[in-house]
């Protein structure tokens, strides 16, 4: 059994992009620019938008935060981020979800220049990924397939079972999957029999939010099992939707929780903002 080490690639991740970031700066005096908004005062947001602005300076990306209270309206959100779309220094623009309810998320992502949604989250980069063509693509699943290359886990023709159907990670992973020519089942609470599902499966992904949901019995010997589900259990502890004491001895891969698929998300979000700012020097360049 081989545990994926998403902290340690991650690392890796962020060291070539700083390479690129550098030599962009010095051949072409392109330095790429982020900017993260926070909508209210959820702590595990704060935290996320906290790390990225830490990543990008360590790596040499502009990184503006822009926080907001909760009693932001809708009107004011889509109006900054306007300013942002004009604004020459900024090469991604990033929203961070959950927004308050009184906010509707949908017009809110698609009010952010395809060119600069760096998350992959709007519609004409949701339909570039499902066509198999070149877009910005969602930062949890992009990290996931990035990992399967790291570690040469083989997708073509294997049966991949994905548990959860998010916007954010169910349906964009179960969309790269089918590009990479595996055969996907996707999953959600609506499922009859999981199990019948998951005892077929090569490679199990899971993203519900559920504790320990995915159990050893639910998988065969030698499936790959990555774990996307992050949850704080009442003692503090996180763990993810797959148990991984009960499951780890009858894989052959697994991811940890903490420690293997989330900080992959901060390293492709990085790597979409650098692409973003190479794209904006060819459209500059013609």
């Amino acid at each position: 059994m081989v545990i994926l080490d998403g902290k340690a690639l991650s690392e890796k991740i962020k060291e070539e992009v700083k390479v690129e970031v550098s030599e962009l700066v010095n051949t072409k005096q392109i330095t790429p620019g982020l900017a993260v908004v926070l909508v209210g005062n959820d702590p595990a947001s704060a935290t996320y938008v906290n790390s990225k602005h830490k990543s990008c300076e360590a790596v040499g990306i502009y990184s503006e935060v822009h926080t907001k209270d909760e009693s932001t309206t809708q009107e004011e959100l889509l109006a900054l981020i306007e300013e942002m779309n004009n604004n020459p220094k900024l090469d991604g623009i990033l929203v961070q979800l959950p927004l308050p309810k009184h906010i509707d998320t949908t017009t809110v992502l698609e009010a952010i220049n395809p060119l600069k949604d760096v998350d992959g989250f709007h519609p004409y980069n949701v339909g570039r990924m499902v066509s198999n063509l070149d877009a910005f693509l969602p930062a949890t699943p992009f990290g996931v397939m990035r990992m399967f290359e790291e570690y040469g886990i083989e997708l073509s023709g294997k049966n991949v079972v994905v548990i959860g159907s998010s916007d954010i990670v169910g349906k964009p992973m179960a969309s790269l999957l089918i590009n990479a020519k595996a055969t996907v089942t996707v999953c959600n609470s609506r499922t009859k029999d999981l199990k019948a599902h998951t005892k077929e499966a090569d490679i199990v992904v899971i993203a519900v939010g559920v504790p320990h949901l995915l159990k050893a019995d639910m998988i065969k010997d030698g499936a790959v099992v990555i774990d996307v589900g992050i949850n704080r259990l009442d003692t503090g502890k996180l763990t993810g939707d797959a148990d991984f004491e009960d499951c780890k001895d009858k894989c052959s891969f697994i991811t940890p929780v903490p420690g293997g698929v989330g900080p992959m998300t901060i390293g492709m979000l990085l790597k979409n903002t650098l692409k973003a700012a190479k794209l904006r020097d060819k459209r500059e360049s013609k």
